[in-house]
């Protein structure tokens, strides 16, 4: 006689999947319909495996303590069934199930998602926090996720972008990100206006942007020009030379541009798969210029994008958009705080597997 469905006993588990498919299968398994998921990122392979093994995902999973915890009975035996021998697909066969501490607390399974320490001392220094500990661990991460987005959010509400120059250092995308941006203003929202190439003591490099401009009917004209708006209610948007991270004396010329034209909106473009103290030599760079939005580009190129809750929390400085990829015309997230929620922390506590 065939044995009885086997469930895991209550607790954490942590395992390796190749796909969401196959982490369905092996929850409905080996977790039963109780078990909810409190995490799915990106396992890279070490060393120089990464870039001949095939993509994995790591799922961490809670099984709450109501869920069936009975260990199978072979009927012909009247012995318990062990864990490894009962029945699984092939493709959940090779994944590697785990126990994953249940004493590692909300604050060591908030570090493993990839939150930043100043996201996590956001939340530690809460009135909430006591209350987020005494939950279950998948009600607690949805809440915490619900708070750092609402922390996030605050700031003051300001008008549509309509005369920005774009900032940023060579190498992060900000032609790319400006093109992106154009493409959003005259296809969503049916705007049109221009576009300002600027060139200071160095050449900027256009790259796509003559022949996008032109593909896109957006006149592209280089200084000394007219920087106001051609049309009314129309936009002027500015391309500047790359800015000096770590010679802030070379960027003089830049900032005394951006007073004679009064150009008070300043998009800083950031390159996400640049490391943190990079990251954050480059931000400081921009808000020495004045920066009062913020675009982050090559996140496809990004496994954990917690790092990025830091810039969310400036008050100053309103996330515009990320771009998830190199098109020109698509591969914008424009809801920031949304976005990188949903890559790092569950923005609600249902399960995967009902």
């Amino acid at each position: 006689m065939s044995a009885v469905a086997h469930f895991f006993a209550p607790g954490t588990y942590k395992f390796t999947v190749r796909s969401t498919d196959e982490a369905v299968a092996l929850i409905r398994e080996k977790l039963g319909p109780t078990a909810r998921v409190l995490s799915v990122r990106n396992a890279a392979a070490p060393g120089l495996k990464k870039f001949f093994a095939a993509p994995r995902l790591e799922v961490i999973a809670q099984v709450d303590a109501e869920a069936p915890a009975a260990p199978a009975i072979d009927q012909a035996s009247d012995e318990p069934a062990r864990p490894d021998e009962a029945a699984a697909p092939a493709a959940v066969a090779r994944a590697r199930l785990t126990p994953f501490p249940s004493s590692i607390g909300l604050t060591g399974l908030l570090r493993r998602t990839g939150i930043s320490e100043t996201a996590l001392q956001r939340l530690q220094a809460g009135p909430a926090w006591a209350e987020l500990n005494a939950q279950p661990l998948h009600r607690a991460l949805a809440e915490a996720a619900r708070l750092l987005r609402s922390q996030a959010g605050v700031r003051a509400v300001r008008a549509p972008l309509s005369r920005a120059a774009f900032l940023g250092a060579a190498g992060v995308g900000r032609t790319t990100a400006l093109c992106k941006w154009i493409a959003l203003e005259t296809f969503r929202r049916a705007r049109t206006g221009h576009v300002v190439s600027v060139e200071f003591d160095r050449p900027n490099a256009l790259g796509p942007l003559p022949v996008f401009s032109e593909a896109l009917g957006v006149p592209l004209a280089h200084f000394p020009c007219e920087t106001g708006p051609a049309t009314p209610g129309g936009f002027v948007y500015f391309d500047l030379p790359g800015l000096s991270v770590r010679r802030p004396a070379d960027n003089a010329s830049m900032a005394f541009f951006l007073e004679r034209e009064k150009i008070t909106e300043r998009v800083l473009v950031l390159n996400a798969a640049y490391d943190r103290a990079s990251l954050r030599e480059a931000y400081a760079a921009g808000r020495d210029l004045g920066a009062t939005h913020l675009v982050f580009t090559h996140l496809d190129e990004v496994p954990q994008w917690g790092k990025l809750w830091d810039y969310l929390f400036d008050e100053e400085v309103e996330p515009l958009f990320l771009a998830t990829g190199p098109s020109l015309t698509g591969d914008c997230e424009e809801d920031v705080p949304g976005a990188i929620m949903r890559r790092t922390l569950p923005d609600d506590d249902e399960p995967l597997a009902a």
